[in-house]
Formats: structure tokens, sequence, C-alpha cells
């Protein structure tokens, strides 16, 4: 069900962390990466753009935001919502990613993830230009994607379809 209007402030903290972080990657990213479609790149490099960008765009904005990812964190942040211990709204938004408060699985799976993203800017971070800004643009494509479907499952819950998918909270404790 939809979330009682004492607690849309939780809920929105949550889902909206995960928003802020999403944005924050898109501002820092997008300038660099779009430029790169006004330089003079080489049919292959163009043939690069657009399978990168495809690929992007359906693994990481359909397959990993919308299909996975979003979902949950919707669900997992009307969790806090409706039971509000302290330190869990202040986390709310790493709650509703996962990393903490959440089955052994899932943190691993969250914090796998989150390495995996460090490792792959540390290596794309080296790669000549225009490489680098082409592996940029179909980011900031997944990313945009990405924010956009978590817009969209936002929405979805404001207006009382929640998704049906399992939180992965941890066991109660005994």
């Amino acid at each position: 069900g939809a979330v009682p209007p004492t607690q849309w402030a939780v809920w929105a903290w949550g889902v909206g962390g995960v928003g802020l972080v999403l944005v924050e990657a898109l501002v820092r990213l997008t300038p660099r990466a779009v430029a790169v479609l006004g330089e003079p790149l080489s049919v292959g490099q163009w043939v690069a753009v657009a399978a990168w960008c495809g690929f992007m765009l359906y693994s990481e904005a359909w397959r990993g935001f919308h299909r996975q990812f979003n979902p949950r964190v919707v669900v997992r942040a009307l969790g806090v919502a409706r039971d509000p211990v302290p330190w869990r709204v202040v986390l709310a938004p790493a709650v509703a990613m996962g990393l903490v408060f959440a089955t052994p699985r899932r943190l691993a799976v969250a914090w796998g993830l989150v390495l995996g993203i460090v490792a792959l800017i540390v290596v794309v971070r080296d790669l000549p230009h225009p490489w680098r800004e082409i592996v940029d643009l179909g980011v900031v494509l997944g990313l945009g994607g990405g924010a956009a479907s978590l817009g969209w499952h936002a929405a979805r819950v404001m207006g009382g379809v929640v998704p049906d998918v399992p939180p992965d909270w941890p066991a109660p404790r005994r």
C-alpha cells in the first residue's frame, strides 16, 4: 500500500538520497562525455559509441536499474518509512540501496557492486582520449536512464503501486 502522510518524508529521504547520488554522478560526468560527440571520431570510434551506448542503456539502465535496483530501492525505503527506527531513518538512502540492514546475500551484492564500480572508475580514469569520454557517455546514458527509472518507480509508489520484490531484510535476532 501507500505510505501514510506522516512517513512521506522518511520515504522521500531514502529514495531521494539515492537519486541525489545518481544526479551528482550525472552532473560530474555529462559535460566531458557529451563533448566527445562534437569531435571528429573515426568510423570505428562511432561504432564503439553506438555499441557501448546501446549496451549501457540495456544492461545498466533497463536490466540493472529499472528491473532490479530501483524497485528494491523504493520497497526498502517504504520499509524504513513504515518502521522508522532512528538509525535506519538517518541512513535511509544506504538502507534503500542494500548497503546496510540487509540479508547477507543482499549486502554482498550491494557492496560487491560498489567495489566493482570503484575498480572500473580507476581503470577508466586512465583510458586515453576519446575512449574515456566514450565510456563516460555510455555511463551517463545508463545513469540517466537509471535516474529516470527511479523517478518512475517513485511516482508509481506515490500512486499506490508498490513493486512486488522482496526487500531482503535481515533475519530477526533471537
